[in-house]
């Protein structure tokens, strides 16, 4: 058992889920931080903050493994208090207070100044773009709205986040400086619904406004924009990314599926026409951009003629990055009252087949690349090789560049260019130039 100290307890700050998740933690360890405390991320601590992810069924079993793990620690004297924040205890948190009692205190997703009263801080209005980064120094995640207004059958973001609400600009710019003068070199533009940005503020889509401010942020050299909406896509971003250096040509894209009827279903707003018509655009505009989607198989009534049209497209489009998900049946979703009708081996094996597809059309499109120079960013050292990223590709998700660590040095954070030699399927190997 660990003995009591009785100097300031550690704080530590677990987080679960997606990189929204991940601002959040950061916002909250800066706050915690401006007030004196001790704040650790991922670490051990006297009292542990979990923020939780509830979107999808496994996301879900994890964050309750994680609380169920630290309550027993908490049981064996190893901490002292054990708080849940974030996504699922802002949509479970009345069977989560039943459940699992032991846990200190529950809180929602916007309830950060509750939080940290209870931490012993005061909520600082005055701290706008101040953040404890947790993600390596060189790159760093920039929300620019919460919540979202989309439709979406399947989805209970909006039961979880609320409504959509942007970031004013200048507060966006000032957070990018702030970073910038800490040494990011990349901002990782993210939000539910990229492109809906400014609507509510503006009253008119706003990211393409955004970009050119951020664009002139000294010591921001990259700037990536993941999860944009394909349904009312503002076109004049496109012309940004293909004028503008800084912006990265690749954009993170969820297209969820392809079938007109399971789209209609889905409440996405859009056709199999009406994408591939985006697609092209995208390629018209910007020929050489990176395109990353996700796919979900699985969803009620998808027939097999359903799912081999998706999968047909998804050779015919031939995307650069591409994940695939299995259909989850979320309470109090639109699309709860449909029969979950696609048994889960079916949903597993369709998951596979699409990964399948893809993995060849990576290895493919990464052969095109032997013999080629491309400018990267190095995020780490692991083993015998330094490991970077080109311009193309967002840390965690994509495609990784290898260059062997013998007789060479790399610092971490650095741009440098590399030829690539050999590829795999989702690995460019390459000498510096």
């Amino acid at each position: 058992m660990r003995t009591k100290s009785t100097g300031q307890k550690k704080i530590n700050i677990v987080t679960l889920g997606c990189s929204k998740n991940v601002y959040d933690s950061e916002v909250l360890m800066g706050q915690l931080q401006a007030n004196g405390k001790d704040v650790v991320h991922e670490d051990r601590g006297d009292i542990v903050v979990i923020n939780t992810c509830g979107f999808i069924d496994n996301a879900k079993e994890e964050s309750i493994n994680t609380i169920l793990d630290y309550v027993e620690a908490k049981n064996r004297g190893e901490v002292e208090k054990v708080f849940v924040t974030g996504c699922l205890s802002e949509r479970y948190k009345p069977d989560l207070v039943r459940e699992i009692p032991d846990v200190d205190q529950y809180f929602g997703t916007r309830d950060l100044p509750l939080l940290l009263k209870h931490l012993g801080a005061d909520y600082k209005h005055e701290l706008v773009g101040e953040r404890m980064v947790s993600t390596p120094k060189h790159y760093a995640y920039l929300k620019i709205s919460e919540g979202c207004d989309r439709p979406c059958s399947f989805c209970a973001i909006p039961l979880i986040r609320g409504k959509h609400i942007s970031t004013p600009i200048e507060n966006l710019v000032l957070e990018a400086q702030k970073l910038a003068a800490k040494g990011v070199k990349e901002l990782i533009l993210i939000a539910q619904d990229l492109t809906f940005y400014g609507l509510d503020i503006y009253k008119k889509r706003a990211l393409g406004d955004l970009l050119k401010e951020l664009v002139k942020v000294d010591g921001i050299e990259w700037i990536r924009l993941h999860y944009a909406f394909p349904t009312g896509f503002p076109e004049d971003v496109l012309d940004i990314i293909r004028e503008e250096p800084k912006i990265c040509n690749y954009i993170d894209i969820p297209l969820q599926h392809i079938n007109s009827k399971v789209l209609k279903d889905m409440k996405r707003g859009t056709s199999h026409e009406k994408t591939n018509a985006l697609l092209d655009k995208f390629r018209e505009k910007v020929p050489n951009m990176a395109i990353r989607t996700t796919l979900i198989v699985g969803f009620p009534g998808e027939t097999e003629e359903n799912f081999q049209e998706m999968k047909a497209w998804v050779k015919a489009q031939r995307f650069d990055r591409l994940g695939c998900f299995t259909y989850s049946h979320e309470e109090n979703t639109t699309a709860f009252v449909l029969d979950d009708d696609v048994p889960q081996d079916v949903k597993d094996a369709r998951v596979e087949e699409i990964m399948e597809v893809q993995s060849q059309i990576s290895w493919e499109k990464n052969q095109e690349k032997v013999g080629k120079t491309f400018r990267c960013l190095f995020d780490r050292k692991e083993g015998n090789y330094f490991v970077g990223r080109t311009e193309f590709d967002s840390p965690d998700v994509d495609n990784t560049v290898l260059v062997p660590a013998e007789n060479i040095y790399i610092s971490v954070g650095d741009f440098a260019e590399v030829k690539i030699t050999s590829a795999e399927e989702f690995d460019l190997i390459g000498e510096l130039v």
